[in-house]
């Protein structure tokens, strides 16, 4: 017969060996480092994982695309202004995978290679984290405010919503001239584009932000995107910040509604 010790100690044992596989399974959250093999190069990109991830059902997924600082090949530049820092400030408000690509050095988020990179890794980051393809969202500041608005042209009924940030589709003078390759790929200034890319967005829900003041990406360009999508009969809503400059993503990704709306859309 085998004794009261000898019992307590098989179960012990028994427990322990449960308890660690509980642990070792528990799923990494959070900033997640990861890379992506894409035409023999290797990209370093980033994903936020919310705590409470699980695989036992689909998740909303977010694509960031950051703006031209934040360039690189480190894979953690991206994370250093826009939606990570307003994550960073309160994870609670984002219940969604959001990945975070980084565009080359002297590339643009426009320029197809990009877009292509940037689709690769929001296919790879939906695979391992069981992204539900109907909550699927875009968005992003200045440089990938522009490259949201490229994506999404490109990729009609991809995206559960979009929410460009201090972008548009036409060139300001200063970048033409500074980046003369960019304009094969910009939109001529005059209302035919504004009602192309319009009728290319269709009835995907729209947010655009961006700061009155702002002396890099004139706001001009997102006012008649808005008039052009609304005269289209599409879903936009547009917020101008009075007096803020270039830096309007602060006061875009702190917006208590945004992520309420964003998440609330679904194809």
């Amino acid at each position: 017969m085998i004794s009261h010790r000898w019992r307590l100690f098989f179960a012990t044992l028994v427990f322990l060996a449960v308890s660690s596989f509980a642990f070792a399974r528990k799923p990494d959250t959070g900033f997640l480092d990861r890379t992506l093999s894409l035409h023999n190069a290797t990209y370093k990109y980033e994903v936020f994982v919310p705590e409470d991830w699980s695989s036992s059902k689909k998740w909303p997924i977010i694509l960031f695309l950051h703006g031209a600082g934040e360039r690189g090949s480190d894979g953690l530049l991206q994370t250093q202004a826009g939606i990570a820092t307003a994550v960073r400030k309160d994870r609670t408000r984002f219940a969604a995978i959001i990945v975070m690509p980084q565009c080359k050095t002297d590339s643009w988020w426009s320029e197809p290679a990009m877009e292509e990179l940037a689709l690769a890794t929001l296919a790879a980051a939906s695979k391992e984290f069981k992204a539900d393809p109907k909550r699927t969202y875009l968005t992003g500041l200045s440089m990938g405010g522009y490259g949201t608005w490229a994506i999404a042209v490109e990729n009609p009924n991809k995206f559960a919503a979009i929410v460009p940030i201090c972008g548009g589709i036409v060139l300001p003078e200063h970048l033409r001239q500074q980046h003369p390759e960019m304009e094969k790929i910009a939109y001529p200034d005059d209302p035919k584009s504004y009602a192309d890319v319009a009728a290319k967005i269709g009835k995907t829900p729209v947010w655009i932000f961006h700061g009155g003041d702002d002396p890099v990406v004139p706001v001009d360009g997102s006012r008649k995107l808005n008039e052009a999508i609304k005269a289209a009969s599409g879903n936009v809503r547009y917020t101008e910040y009075p007096g803020v400059g270039h830096n309007s993503w602060d006061n875009a990704y702190a917006d208590p509604e945004l992520m309420t709306w964003m998440l609330s859309k679904s194809l």
